[in-house]
């Protein structure tokens, strides 16, 4: 098949013919439909998110067709469209059976390592082994994941907007709806107008919130913004950005902010944004030596700093409920789409994310 192959840092993605294994117990063959390009993958690539030694087969944000299953899978059979997971859950541990697979560790240690659950690799090139990333590896025409790694959703959804709630979409409004649970009538700021951030401002629109603050320093995206649902709009070029939020809210801050960039100092920012009682969410991923500091002493103003990974998702049940609010015209994904590539392509689109040209691109296959 053909994949884009991750061999080197700093450098472009290699197109090329790779060899797929079958899948083996409890494992899917995907025929991959869809596949957004995302800043995750770049910072693989840079060297700013840790991962094993390439080469590799990037790629996260997937959906597509079953093509075969493995001994075992109950959950699909060929011919069903699924969407790509890359947080898969065991279902066993403390965090699955507590409604927070989110967090699930006992799969997540061979994801890391550049495999597949049983520790091994399906993606190889003559005698070499090429690791998966996340289990998932959507820059590639099929893609062998883990059961749990997949969602099943009805056959009428555009799979190509399937493919942007397997990260992007769900990542953006789950960090509202689900880590921030973000109430009717709320402020809210969102740091950062890129694919995530557009996800985010209209995850609060979903939410209710009654002002929603979009702040970039790219004007472009800050359009972008609007069309998604943002009120007010704050470009740090024309002053602190804090002290604009400040000004827009009587002085105390928004309820909520959401940090996503990935970058200590815009969490400090998105921190020092909330009012007392207030709650900061961090979306964005941050180089693993990156630090922040915040006044001990504001913590008794009762703020709240907090995390979110994968927008807190519980994946077969909250991708399906926004794929419905997607089919009722109620969620925007085909608008965070700014351009439909080709494989070949993939690595021109890194280029075009990294200058803020695009929302989305999305590979088509």
């Amino acid at each position: 098949m053909k994949a884009a192959v991750f061999y080197e840092y700093n450098a472009p993605l290699k197109i090329e013919e790779i060899d797929l294994d079958k899948p083996k117990r409890g494992e899917v063959l995907v025929k991959v439909a869809a596949s957004g390009v995302c800043h995750s993958d770049l910072s693989v690539m840079n060297g700013t998110l840790p991962f094993p030694s390439p080469p590799a087969v990037l790629g996260h944000e997937g959906a597509g067709i079953v093509e075969e299953v493995g001994s075992d899978v109950t959950a699909v059979k060929p011919g069903d469209h699924v969407i790509l997971s890359w947080r898969p859950s065991c279902g066993k541990c403390g965090y699955c059976v507590t409604g927070r697979p989110q967090l699930c560790q006992t799969i997540g240690m061979a994801l890391l390592q550049g495999y597949l659950p049983d520790g091994s690799s399906r993606l190889h090139k003559g005698g070499t082994e090429i690791k998966h990333f996340t289990g998932v590896s959507s820059f590639a025409e099929y893609a062998v994941v883990p059961e749990a790694g997949i969602v099943k959703i009805r056959r009428d959804v555009p799979l190509e907007a399937a493919a942007l709630v397997g990260c992007g979409v769900m990542t953006g409004v789950g960090a509202v709806i689900n880590t921030a649970k973000v109430e009717p009538g709320s402020s809210v700021a969102v740091i950062g107008c890129g694919g995530v951030g557009l996800n985010a401002v209209q995850g609060a629109v979903l939410a209710g919130a009654d002002k929603i603050i979009a702040i970039d320093l790219n004007p472009r995206k800050l359009e972008l913004a609007k069309q998604f649902g943002a009120t007010h709009f704050v470009n740090p070029k024309e002053g602190d950005p804090v002290t604009q939020v400040l000004g827009l809210t009587d002085g105390l801050g928004v309820d909520y902010a959401f940090e996503v960039i990935g970058r200590a100092d815009t969490a400090v920012q998105a921190y020092n944004s909330i009012r007392p009682g207030g709650t900061a969410v961090v979306v964005g991923v941050a180089k693993p030596d990156d630090m922040m500091m915040i006044p001990a002493l504001s913590l008794l103003q009762e703020k709240t700093l907090k995390g979110s990974i994968y927008g807190s998702a519980r994946p077969s049940v909250d991708m399906p409920r926004l794929l419905e609010l997607y089919m009722n015209k109620k969620l925007k994904l085909d608008e965070l789409v700014s351009r439909r590539i080709k494989l070949e392509e993939i690595n021109a689109a890194f280029e075009w994310m990294e200058k803020g040209e695009v929302a989305r691109s999305v590979i088509m296959y």
